[in-house]
């Protein structure tokens, strides 16, 4: 995985507007998710602990499809990437986790930054044309807001990070809160 890089990581700017601290913080929460899944083989995504079924390949195919639904499909409007346009949203709840398993690291990785890479474009989008405050209509029905996704999102990657920690450390014993390097604020481009 390359979104990590060893000078440093992103974090929400100590003095900013909203975007840029919602952001700054969403971006963290994928830095070190990153951080806790990267350069492992098929073995080490695919590892598992105690009763529970969840790996970082799981975890990796689960925030990608994640990431896909709510800013490519939701925000966007855009038409949804294989493997999720082949599939309902509603049919094999889960499909993707237990899926993982199939895949490659190789593939696994990559889908997982190709789906970060869309979903920074569609909000840089959003936030160039309105802000934080732009509504869309979900699925349901409901009218949410850029500023719910992303505090969604937020709380999406900083529980899964928790579960990518204890798996990591099972697999090499990496362990620590932060990717290496020197943390610096984010910035909108």
């Amino acid at each position: 995985m390359t979104l990590v890089d060893v000078v440093g990581y992103p974090e929400p700017p100590a003095i900013a507007g909203e975007a840029e601290t919602l952001l700054g913080s969403l971006e963290r929460q994928r830095a070190t998710f990153a951080w806790k899944c990267a350069d492992l083989d098929d073995a080490g995504l695919r590892t598992s602990l105690g009763a529970s079924a969840m790996t970082l390949g799981g975890l990796l195919k689960h925030l990608a499809y994640m990431e896909d639904v709510n800013f490519t499909g939701d925000l966007a409007g855009a038409e949804l990437p294989a493997p999720w346009r082949d599939m309902e949203r509603d049919a094999e709840p889960g499909w993707e986790w237990r899926s993982a398993a199939d895949d490659d690291a190789a593939q696994l990785y990559a889908m997982w930054e190709q789906a970060v890479d869309r979903s920074r474009r569609a909000v840089t989008e959003v936030l160039m044309t309105t802000g934080v405050d732009t509504v869309y209509t979900a699925p349901d029905g409901s009218l949410l807001t850029l500023r719910r996704l992303l505090v969604d999102m937020i709380e999406e990657y900083a529980r899964h990070t928790g579960h990518a920690d204890l798996i990591r450390e099972a697999v090499d014993g990496r362990v620590g809160e932060d990717p290496p390097g020197i943390a610096y604020p984010f910035q909108v481009a």
